[in-house]
């Protein structure tokens, strides 16, 4: 179970992954539980990416909505 720091740093990576203000305790466990990645992008500099796990976790908890809404025919 994520505390609510560590859910809202979830939501802050998701929503803008430049974030350079993350507490390093919630972006440890967030990573413990495979929630966000870092990827290289610089011999000292790693940027945050919210994993499918994440994506799922945010999803489920009504954080993420679909962005397209898949269009369905109706056969008459």
């Amino acid at each position: 179970m994520l505390s609510h720091h560590e859910f809202a740093t979830l939501v802050l990576v998701n929503d803008s992954p430049d974030s350079r203000e993350l507490d390093r305790t919630d972006v440890q466990t967030l990573l413990t539980h495979q929630l966000i990645t870092l990827d290289r992008i610089g011999p000292d500099h790693s940027r945050p990416q919210v994993t499918i796990q994440g994506y799922h976790f945010l999803k489920a908890l009504g954080r993420i909505r679909a962005r397209a809404r898949p269009t369905y025919q109706v056969s008459r």
